[in-house]
């Protein structure tokens, strides 16, 4: 027993140094904490990317609002961050609200985008009927991945609150709605930029109405 332990010992001593050395800690950007993107009460951090239609964008119970799902937005409008990101994790809660009478009621989430003429160019987690899931490519490309909905189907809550998660490390893009995988897109041209703003998108076309909520990023 005592030439086991012998033989055992250093090789647990090796394995707890190993262990120690392989703990997080503060210059380890593997375990950043999330931040905050959206404090709840203002748009600090926030700006419209046309100045003139900063009217539909407004602040209530915890949640960024785009439209009041009555009045007609004539053209897509986009609420931005005031800095860039590059590779992230963004989650959010969101809602997305209207009459389809009305038109097309959709909207989105830029990222690693660009403002060009009071317009938005770049990727979009895209939301809405017909969309749900897509990684869409604003004003570039277009579609890039439909949405895989076989599973997202069964718990989607398309009147009420669902969860996103947009995930994109290097030229690796993926989208999750409610812990659903619905796009895993690896990025082959290496012309598109791989940092630029994140943007909340309303619609053009409709009465919409999309609410976010616990809007959190974790950088990588």
């Amino acid at each position: 027993m005592r030439y086991v332990y012998a033989c055992i010992a250093p090789i647990v001593a090796s394995l707890g140094f190993s262990m120690a050395c392989a703990q997080p800690n503060g210059n380890n950007r593997a375990y950043r904490q999330p931040v905050e993107l959206f404090d709840g009460v203002t748009l600090d951090g926030w700006q419209p990317v046309d100045p003139a239609d900063a009217h539909f964008w407004t602040v209530a119970d915890s949640c960024i609002i785009g439209g009041d799902g009555h009045t007609d937005v004539p053209k897509n409008t986009y609420l931005r961050t005031t800095r860039e990101y590059g590779d992230f994790e963004l989650r959010c809660l969101f809602r997305l609200s209207g009459d389809h009478a009305t038109g097309f009621i959709n909207s989105g989430i830029q990222y690693r985008s660009a403002v060009v003429n009071d317009d938005i160019v770049g990727y979009q987690a895209d939301i809405g009927d017909g969309h749900w899931g897509d990684l869409y490519d604003e004003h570039r490309r277009e579609l890039l991945v439909p949405g895989d909905l076989r599973s997202l189907n069964r718990i989607l809550n398309r009147d009420g609150w669902n969860s996103y998660i947009v995930r994109v490390r290097g030229n690796h893009h993926e989208l999750y709605i409610n812990g659903v995988k619905t796009c895993d897109y690896i990025e082959t041209d290496p012309n598109i930029p791989t940092n630029g703003i994140i943007a909340i998108q309303l619609h053009g076309g409709g009465a919409a109405k999309v609410q976010f909520r616990d809007i959190t990023i974790t950088e990588f």
